[in-house]
């Protein structure tokens, strides 16, 4: 759609526009021009010559010829007291994107109609992206002495085509002049503060709230900008007293009430929280989203069983079932009641929530290794959920991971990779199954790439130097994506396991022990374990090496680490 076409058909949804005249079309070509009398008062005493020009321009709309329309329509409302023809030649003259004749016929209109708010307007947006501050601030003026009520909603109007006409910056200047012109204005500050946002000034933009609201103190749309402003700079307690004067204001204001609770569950005031929810209640005892928001509350704090209480009370609510039987799905897993959990998430047959409770049902299934029930359910979640064919295609391909059929999952990402090829998450995932494939030069491919766009990721870094480390003698290589994880994330437990791995590699085993003991303190897992253990069996320490072992194989006697541990040494007579 034309750039210009756009304001016009913006200001004209927003009951700016005062003509009867139908808006262009899809293809950006105005419609039909309707009959004489639509563009003429009954009243309004013509003579023939502007009848000559209308009905020419009527001829020329029609037949598309809107430059010679646009002249017609312009000479008439010259001539005629009816506003509604200059009106006419701007729409046409923006249309044209003709900005001299646009302006022209604006002034003809401002002068048949000085109070007209949808001419003023079209006069602001002319002069903004003509960088015209004079005529912009007269305009601005017309609009705040003509409609001073209005005034803050008509140029919240404008604001998003300023924003794509890259005019931000100068519309908060033109603001400012008249910020000064009326330093009594609550409205022009608040606009201020709205641009200041958009322009990403956030310490600006919480300074002309302030200003706004020491005008009129009592504003919630102000406390409410105000309040989101200091949230996202991160100071919750501002943003809490903001809120929490104004709910003490307005206590009947639902929309301040549950920007106070969100506010308070961000900031982990939970106990507030709750209190906050269960006021609310009080009032309104079905208000679903609060008790939804008190359930979540109660998980978050442990206190499970009042989340099911509560979630049980939106079972009956139609809008609420699916997010309140997914909960209880999850409570019942966290209780390591894996069947009753199944019977919740399967209970979410649709809505937002359907396929987040059908992922978890095949993530409790994958966790309790049945396999045959998964198959089935992937199936019918690539027929159900075809917008996420993507995730469904993951899902897939680690189920054949587990199931040890690593070409299939190797098949099923490369799949997923012919539709997506920058993808992160399946070129990590695939370079995984590729290191089961002894496809070395493929993992180093899709981690390069991986790393190419994000250096600084730390997962590709790690998985590259550990396998180069693991299954190749590439070990200066290995160090320099090693000490790159490390230096971004030093308390991660796999990192600092595969830095005390190469310098097993490179002979070191002291100071691989240290690294790798270290890890296992933050992250007892039986790769680090088999680690350690290989490391004290080649010092000599194997009493200490067996009994760790031992410690770790009575949990995990299936474990691929520990069981190649035991193959290589403790089954060998080592």
């Amino acid at each position: 759609m034309k750039k210009w076409i756009a304001i016009a058909m913006f200001l004209s949804m927003s009951g700016c526009a005062v003509s009867p005249e139908k808006e262009p079309d899809a293809e950006g070509v105005p419609a039909k021009p309707e009959g004489l009398e639509s563009r003429v008062n009954r009243n309004t005493v013509i003579d023939e010559e502007v009848l000559y020009l209308l009905m020419a321009a009527e001829l020329a709309g029609q037949r598309n010829q809107y430059h010679l329309a646009m002249d017609a329509y312009l000479q008439a409302a010259k001539r005629v007291d009816d506003p509604r023809i200059a009106e006419r030649a701007v729409k046409i003259g923006l249309f044209l994107k003709d900005e001299q004749r646009t302006r022209e016929a604006l002034t003809v209109w401002l002068s048949k109609d000085g109070k007209n708010l949808a001419a003023r307007k079209f006069a602001v947006l002319l002069a903004i992206k003509n960088s015209d501050q004079k005529a912009a601030l007269e305009n601005l003026n017309a609009m705040l002495a003509d409609d001073p009520a209005g005034f803050e909603a008509g140029v919240l109007e404008m604001t998003k085509l300023m924003e794509k006409e890259g005019r931000t910056q100068f519309t908060y200047d033109v603001l400012e002049e008249l910020a000064v012109e009326h330093p009594n204005q609550a409205s022009v500050f608040f606009l201020q503060a709205v641009l200041a946002s958009v322009l990403q000034n956030n310490e600006l933009a919480q300074q002309k709230v302030s200003q706004a609201l020491l005008i009129q103190p009592d504003w919630n749309k102000a406390v409410i900008l105000q309040a989101q402003l200091a949230g996202r700079s991160g100071d919750l307690a501002k943003a809490r007293a903001s809120l929490e004067k104004a709910v003490k204001a307005a206590p009947e204001d639902r929309m301040l009430r549950k920007m106070l609770l969100e506010v308070l569950v961000n900031g982990h005031d939970y106990d507030d929280a709750i209190k906050l929810c269960l006021s609310v209640l009080e009032d309104r005892p079905d208000d679903a989203e609060t008790l939804f928001t008190l359930a979540l509350v109660y998980m978050q704090q442990g206190q499970v069983d009042k989340a099911e209480n509560v979630l049980e009370k939106l079972l009956n609510n139609p809008e609420w079932e699916g997010q309140a039987s997914f909960y209880l799905g999850k409570i019942e897993v966290d209780q390591q009641h894996p069947d009753k959990a199944l019977t919740w998430f399967d209970r979410v047959s649709d809505g937002n929530y359907a396929f987040d409770a059908d992922m978890a049902a095949v993530s409790l299934l994958m966790n309790q290794k049945r396999f045959d029930e998964i198959e089935a359910r992937i199936k019918r979640m690539d027929n159900k959920y075809p917008e996420q064919h993507l995730r469904v295609l993951m899902v897939k391909a680690e189920l054949y991971n587990q199931l040890g059929k690593y070409q299939e999952a190797f098949d099923v990402l490369t799949l997923a990779l012919k539709d997506m090829p920058d993808n992160r998450e399946v070129l990590y995932a695939r370079a995984l199954v590729a290191e089961r494939l002894d496809k070395l030069d493929v993992l180093e491919s899709d981690l390069q790439k991986i790393l190419d766009k994000k250096p600084d990721d730390v997962g590709a870094l790690n998985a590259l130097g550990y396998t180069l480390t693991d299954r190749t003698q590439r070990y200066q290589e290995a160090a320099k994506y090693l000490e790159r994880a490390l230096s971004l994330q030093p308390d991660e437990a796999v990192v600092i396991d595969s830095y005390g791995w190469l310098q097993f590699k490179l002979g070191k085993p002291d100071r691989a022990l240290e690294f790798l003991r270290r890890a296992y303190e933050k992250q007892p897992e039986n790769e680090i374990a088999a680690h350690i253990a290989e490391v004290l069996w080649s010092l000599g320490e194997k009493k200490e090496a067996k009994e760790l072992f031992d410690s770790v194989y009575k949990k995990s006697p299936d474990d691929e680490y520990l069981l190649e541990f035991k193959k290589r040494f403790l089954q060998n007579g080592q």
